[in-house]
């Protein structure tokens, strides 16, 4: 068993595995560090030896931390984040706010939430650096993959999770354009859609193609339309709608100008589901960094959010 001098001088070693648990990868660590695999690696093996235990496992393909390996991913990595923060807003000058935001948000909300508050973040705080993973995603290990915070809809947020309101509920709507459904006709209820060409959208995990959720009163369909056209970009799939290829389903809020000049029009709005909102969430567990806490008080204020 390792001493408690041993373990305090590890943590060079710590930060190091940290970095290749979140990236599954010795290459993406070493650039992320900005030094050499084989160094990257040795950390790592040095790490395992005063541990006396595997924390990784290494295949030709993957680089997947062992149990004993997650365990010290999930119980490290918020403090050793920290820990550095506060390292270098010792170093910063009085009064800097230093660090770096993790954050991963959704194609759709990028204009209403994320563009208005970047810029004024990033006037006030220049010394703290922001990563944005624009990407869909139905779930988020933050621990795993380093996120600080995300923003999501209330039906992926874990209950475990804090969270701060960004918009008012919204409706998902299916649209078409006038030229479209001067065409092929106008569907009356959720079952027409299986008649018509829809415009699929999918997801980059698990590969599956996304179903139309539709509800009326206490009756719910999940539609499983099919077409000749699949996307996983959210602005190529508007364009396409907007051009008549096919029917579109996304929320009201991402085709605000398009309902409103005629481009594109609501079909079935007697069945469009409403969402509580979009929320921004974080690991409630764990202490916030300074950063994200500043980020957190710069959007609300920015959406002038209560």
């Amino acid at each position: 068993m390792a001493s408690p001098h041993q373990l305090q001088t590890a943590l060079p070693q710590l930060s190091v595995f940290l970095a290749v648990a979140r990236h599954r990868s010795f290459t993406g660590a070493a650039r992320e560090l900005g030094v050499s695999t084989s160094a990257v690696s040795h950390s790592v093996r040095q790490l395992e030896e005063l541990l006396r235990v595997v924390l990784l496992q290494r295949t030709t393909r993957a680089v997947t931390p062992t149990d004993a390996g997650a365990r010290l991913l999930e119980n490290a990595s918020a403090p050793v984040k920290l820990a550095l923060e506060a390292l270098a807003s010792a170093n910063a000058k009085a009064g800097d706010i230093v660090g770096r935001v993790k954050l991963s948000i959704s194609q759709g909300a990028v204009p209403h939430v994320l563009e208005p508050v970047v810029p004024v973040f990033r006037q006030r705080y220049p010394q703290v650096s922001l990563e944005v993973v624009v990407e869909e995603r139905a779930a988020i290990d933050f621990v795993a993959e380093g996120y600080d915070a995300a923003f999501q809809v209330t039906e992926v947020i874990a209950r475990d999770m804090g969270r701060v309101r960004l918009t008012e509920p919204f409706k998902f709507f299916v649209v078409g354009s006038p030229a479209y459904l001067a065409k092929h006709g106008t569907p009356r209820k959720p079952e027409d859609l299986l008649q018509h060409e829809c415009i699929t959208f999918r997801w980059p995990t698990g590969n599956a193609l996304y179903a139309w959720e539709l509800e009326r009163g206490r009756r719910k369909w999940r539609v499983p339309v099919r077409g000749g056209l699949v996307t996983n970009h959210l602005q190529s799939y508007i364009s396409m709608a907007e051009a008549g290829l096919g029917l579109a389903y996304t929320a009201d809020m991402t085709i605000k100008d398009q309902l409103a000049d005629g481009r594109l029009v609501a079909v079935l709005p007697a069945y469009a589901p409403t969402e509580p909102g979009l929320f921004l969430c974080y690991p409630s567990h764990a202490q916030r960094s300074p950063a994200l806490r500043l980020f957190i008080e710069t959007t609300k204020e920015v959406l002038r959010l209560k």
